[in-house]
């Protein structure tokens, strides 16, 4: 793994960390490409069920995009530079298995916009997050716009893209930007549990329910209850239905295996 993304194994449960500290892990083209890389060595490997993502350092879970690169490039590039952070970001939102934001600290631009395409977001009740481009001159390249449309509704995004002003971590959970804000000493614990809680659930269901939802919020709802049947049919052609349905009937513990 690249020394801008660390990885480490606990158990199911991967973390990766964006790793440039001194920049506040600052997005630029070297660490989207890292991230990519990890992502998708995360989805190959069968013994990992869950990812985590975190920034390193403590102050921020990524503060942006690399101003200072972005500052240099040309209309071409700045639009290339934006094609690579959305195909970045759709591939998180397309993978096959849990993927958790650990909100750390600052979350703002690219670094909630990473947030966003992460399945679910937990947040320090420190945290700050927002979308600031209009500040610069400039509006989201990585899909804010359009996320944040999908996660808060027309109102919020507005708000957030217009004025550029960061929100607290209460006002996000409010928003429907975080799904839950916790005290900054137990954010890495509760972070964990959930993500061992995900990681011990069936992974092909929880693959299937991935892709409904994806499915459901771009489509017409007759076509994504018709997915969603497809999906609830193919289930119980997995080994882990039959183990989930027999614990439940046997009252034990089901000891899903993802097949």
């Amino acid at each position: 793994m690249s020394e801008l993304i660390l990885a480490a194994d606990h158990g199911a449960v991967r973390v990766l960390t964006v790793n440039r500290p001194d920049k506040l892990n600052a997005l630029n083209r070297d660490t989207l490409e890292a991230l990519q890389l990890a992502f998708d060595a995360a989805a190959a490997d069968d013994g990992v069920r869950t990812v985590v993502l975190t920034g390193s350092g403590g102050k921020a879970f990524v503060a942006g995009a690399d101003i200072a690169e972005m500052s240099a490039l040309s209309a071409v590039q700045a639009r290339d530079f934006s094609l690579l952070g959305q195909r970045l970001m759709r591939r998180m939102e397309r993978m096959p298995k849990p993927v958790v934001a650990m909100v750390n600290g600052f979350a703002l631009g690219g670094g909630l916009e990473l947030a966003m395409c992460c399945h679910l977001r937990i947040a320090a009740d420190t945290a700050k997050l927002g979308l600031p481009e209009v500040t610069l001159g400039l509006l989201p390249g990585f899909g804010g716009s359009q996320r944040l449309l999908r996660l808060s509704g027309r109102a919020a995004a507005l708000e957030l893209t217009l004025l550029g002003a960061p929100v607290d971590a209460a006002r996000a959970l409010h928003l429907g930007i975080v799904n839950r804000v916790v005290p900054a000493a137990e954010l890495e614990a509760e972070t964990m549990a959930l993500a061992a809680k995900l990681a011990g659930n069936a992974p092909l269901a929880m693959r299937g329910i991935l892709d409904a939802i994806h499915v459901g919020g771009e489509c017409a709802i007759d076509d994504g209850l018709e997915y969603e049947s497809a999906q609830f049919g193919l289930a119980f052609s997995t080994d882990d239905a039959r183990e989930g349905m027999g614990a439940f009937l046997e009252r034990r513990k089901p000891a899903f295996a993802g097949r």
